[in-house]
């Protein structure tokens, strides 16, 4: 995992109403993935396995107190999340908030629609297009991009920077 630079995603917990606990297939077609793991979060990941996972095939990455899966219900008082987030001046911030912010950081880079879909494990477009629709300031992107183009030209030309194109 660490030396690929990669996560894949083959299959997810599901806690039943009645608590029980059902591994299989995720949500979508969509969510069986590779995803890549950004190179600066590396040596917090490799701290934790370390540290909580077991060195066997099939190990959890994030076990319960007795080894098994952990369960939604045990996760803030596991973790202290909610003293963690209010000591980083956080309150508020939920778990499920970090899936948002890394799809808001993926949309930000100005990858196409579809590579979003695939990182996220999105199987509609709609889902993926509320992430690009927020990003703010990727119009500016745009156009800083066509300002840098026309500087060129200018540069180049010598004063007649822009070249119109007809669309047939």
């Amino acid at each position: 995992m660490l030396v690929a630079g990669t996560v894949r995603i083959r299959a997810a917990f599901v806690e039943r109403s009645t608590g029980e606990l059902v591994l299989g297939a995720p949500k979508s077609k969509a969510g069986r993935r590779i995803v890549g793991i950004p190179q600066a979060i590396v040596p917090a990941l490799r701290e934790h396995l370390n540290t909580y996972v077991q060195d066997e095939p099939g190990a959890l990455l994030f076990p319960g107190a007795k080894g098994g899966a952990l369960r939604r219900s045990g996760f803030n008082t596991r973790t202290r999340w909610v003293d963690v987030v209010k000591d980083m001046g956080l309150p508020g911030l939920h778990f499920h908030d970090l899936r948002h912010t890394g799809n808001m950081l993926a949309a930000e880079s100005g990858s196409a629609l579809k590579d979003l879909m695939t990182r996220m494990g999105h199987d509609n477009v709609r889902a993926a297009m509320i992430y690009q629709h927020a990003v703010r300031g990727a119009d500016k992107s745009i156009t800083d991009a066509i300002d840098k183009h026309i500087s060129r030209a200018d540069d180049d030309e010598g004063g007649s920077a822009v070249v119109l194109v007809p669309v047939s």
